[in-house]
Order: structure tokens, then sequence, then C-alpha cells
């Protein structure tokens, strides 16, 4: 890998580059103009952002545009529709207007269902008759905070579900001003025991911020379980060693785990490269010492994990340094869905081989898993019989609490890739059969029938 970009480790603090130092990165690091234009276009639609630890040392040079973190940070050909893709064009070369562009921008976003499974529709929970800004309660249990200070990320995944919070349009975030409507809303939901902070990444947050919107919800006795989202491990491990609050967000954290709370931080690791330096393993350490737990989680992406061996090498690496193995999820239809996509009959088939090979500590982690409408379905099989082979589906949450752990069974299909290109099977259970079909009911918009 090159080593002509800045030392991370030295860097005096994090620099993030986007579009518009597209020339500066193609330049030090020796990209096509080819490469760099399809950058300017598909960032017009698409969030993109890197930093100087990503650059220097987890993308390889040398594989470029093949290698799996270039194609997870950058923005690439074929991750929008050709029609799309060649209006951008032309918009470009002719020096069309903002307005013009921005317009044309909009359609194509609207098309690549921006806030799939209902999240706007179904999720969005109200205080009062009054729907609350940043917050989403999908399941009893838990419910998800997305504070306005951390709607951004160290580098923007590609594949990223949550691209709309990223791309500047007030109208497609989720943002919280503070937590006060939360707090209220948990003092009158005694059922909610864990609340997950996200975004974005919380971590882009200084801790004194952090801390403000933490600190709160240890004042709520029903909340046992903290979880943190973040890809920052990954992306900027520097959060937890080098950046100046780096001591106080440990601190942060062991005030968490004195107060009584489980604090979970919910790691994005999605290729074992990001697992390979020193400094991700110096933060992974200095972490679990404040007695916080560390889950692993990412989806399964054509172009970046679509093998057996990666995810063998990823779960093992994360048992190496006490990462939790937890989900492995199916891409969601959401963005770039189309270019990232892996069918679930092959998705199953690479889980089932990685799995095999992991010791038993490792076999935590689940999947595949459809974060769908209805909850989370993991496919757990496939089943031969005389009318034909089906897939066994389990649902490991749901809506409907009464749902949870309910096994049913969809026609198989060599070429779906998701929930609703499924077909059930006749005699599922009719309050499955509603909870999955719940997508089709007026107002939910982007959404197929299964």
């Amino acid at each position: 890998m090159s080593t002509s970009a800045l030392d991370p480790v030295q860097s005096a603090r994090f620099r993030a580059h986007g579009p518009r130092q597209i020339d500066e990165i193609a330049a030090r690091y020796g990209l096509s103009e080819e490469i760099r234009q399809a950058v300017r276009r598909l960032s017009l639609v698409l969030p993109f952002r890197v930093n100087d630890y990503v650059l220097s040392q987890l993308v390889d040079w040398r594989d470029i545009p093949e290698d799996p973190i270039f194609q997870m940070v950058f923005p690439q050909r074929g991750m929008l529709a050709d029609d799309d893709e060649r209006q951008l064009a032309k918009l470009l070369d002719e020096a069309a207007s903002k307005a013009r562009i921005a317009e044309v921008v909009r359609g194509i976003r609207a098309r690549l269902n921006p806030h799939p499974s209902g999240q706007k529709e179904l999720n969005v929970p109200h205080l009062d008759g009054v729907p609350l800004p940043g917050l989403q309660h999908k399941y009893r249990e838990t419910v998800l905070y997305f504070p306005a200070n951390g709607q951004s990320c160290h580098a923007y995944c590609t594949y990223c579900f949550r691209w709309a919070q990223f791309v500047g349009d007030a109208d497609l975030r989720f943002a919280a001003p503070g937590p006060n409507q939360l707090i209220a809303y948990l003092r009158r939901h005694q059922e909610v025991s864990d609340v997950l902070v996200t975004g974005g990444d919380p971590m882009v947050m200084s801790t004194a911020r952090l801390r403000d919107h933490i600190m709160p919800l240890l004042g709520v006795d029903s909340i046992r379980t903290l979880r943190i989202g973040t890809k920052s491990l990954a992306y900027w491990p520097q959060r937890f060693i080098t950046d100046k609050d780096a001591d106080d967000v440990l601190r942060l954290f062991e005030d968490v785990v004195a107060s009584g709370r489980n604090l979970a931080v919910m790691a994005h690791f999605s290729h074992p490269r990001e697992l390979d330096t020193d400094l991700v393993r110096q933060a992974l350490s200095r972490i679990r010492s404040t007695g916080a737990l560390v889950y692993g989680q990412a989806p399964l992406i054509a172009h970046v994990n679509d093998d057996a061996r990666t995810w063998t090498r990823l779960w093992r690496a994360e048992l190496a340094t006490g990462i939790v193995p937890y989900y492995l999820f199916v891409e969601r239809d959401t963005g770039p869905h189309e270019y990232f996509k892996v069918p679930l009959a092959r998705a199953l088939d690479i889980f089932r081989n990685a799995y095999v090979d992991l010791p038993g500590l490792a076999r935590t982690v689940r999947g595949p898993v459809m974060s769908a409408t209805a909850g989370k379905v993991v496919v757990d099989g496939i089943e031969h019989s005389e009318r034909g082979a089906y897939f066994q589906l389990r649902l490991l949450q749901a809506r409907d609490p009464s749902l949870v752990g309910r096994p049913f069974r969809a026609h198989y299909s060599s070429i779906a890739s998701w929930l609703d290109q499924l077909r059930l099977e006749v005699g599922t259970s009719a309050d499955i059969a509603a909870a999955l079909l719940r997508a089709t009911e007026p107002g939910v918009s982007n959404q197929r029938r299964i």
C-alpha cells in the first residue's frame, strides 16, 4: 500500500475529503481520469466522504478499482442506472444550472427508495399525538435515537442503507435536536429497555456533546442497555486513542457501565482488513477496558465481501479482538441496491460455508438477516420436498412480538434478493402473512408485494 500519504498517527486532527478533493486524491494515489469523472458524477446523488486513515491504511492502491475498500468508499460506475448516469454526465458537460441539476438529482434519489421498510411511515413514534423527530420505535424493547449533531460519519460506505441522512436534504433526514423528547417518551413507555444511539455516527460528536445526549438516559430506570452504532473503529480508530477528547470518551463509557447499565458498541466491520491495523486493535482494547461490550455486524455486499473466506476471516478476527460476531445482514433494498445485492440463495451458501469454519465462540453470529418492514427475517435454510424447494424463514425480531421465533416458508428462488421478491407457501399462518404484507398498505412507499 502507498506510504505517500501523511501517517494518520501523526495527523494532528481528523480531516475529511469529499468531491471537492477528488483531484487531490487522484493526484496522490494515481486515479485515472475515468474514475475521477465517475466520482464527480455519482457524488451528485450519493454521498462521498473519506479520510487519510482510510486512504493510507485500508485501501490497496495496487488493486484499483476492484479493491473491496475502494469499492466501499468511492462511488463506482454501475451504482446508478445507466440512463441516470448518462443524464448526469450530459448536465455536467453542458454546464447546466445548479437548479436543473438539483431537480434531476432529487428525481434520481426518490427512485432509490431512500427510506426502506416503512421507516418514516411506520417507525416514527408520537407523544400526545405529535410525531417525534429523530426517533424510531419499531420493536417493543428498543428505541433508535438520531442526535442531530451525529448525522455524519468519518467516511461514508457506498452501500449504506442510511445514505439519505448524508445528502443535505432535510426532508430525508432523521435528526433530534436534543434528548428531552426522547426522555419524555421513554418515561411513558416502560417497556423500552434499550436505546440505540445511531446516525450517521454518534462518534463524530465531541465527547461533551455525546455526554449531553447519553447521560440523561441514565435517569430513566427502565433503560438497562445503551447501544452506540458506529463505524469509527474501522474508519477512524484515533477517536479512541489520539483525538483530543479520546480519554474523555472512555471516561463517559466508564460512567455508563458504573451506572449498572450495559454499554454495547455496535461496531460495523465489513471486511477483515479493517481489523488489521495496530490502531484499531489498540482502540478496541481501550474500549473493552471500560467494561463496554463490542458487537460486530455488517451487510453481505457484492464487490466487497461476497465470499465465505472473507467472512470467516472477519469473524475470526473479531473473536480474537474481543468482538462478539452478531449479524450478517442482507443488503437493504435502497440506494445502489442493484449494484450490491446478493441473491438470498447465494447469501445463505456464503453464510453456511463461513459458519462451519468458525470456532464455537464465534457462532454467535446470525444470518443472512433481512431488516424488513415486518421485522428481522433470517433465512435458516432450504428445504426440499415432493412439492418443491422452500426457503425456511423465521422472524428474529418483529413489530408484533408474538411473531418472534415463528418459522414460515417461501418458495425457493435462485434470483430473489429481498423478502418482497418471495412467494409465501400456501397455508402460511394468517398473522405472519398479514405482517409480511403490511408493506402494501397505503402510505408505505416503494414496497412491492411478496
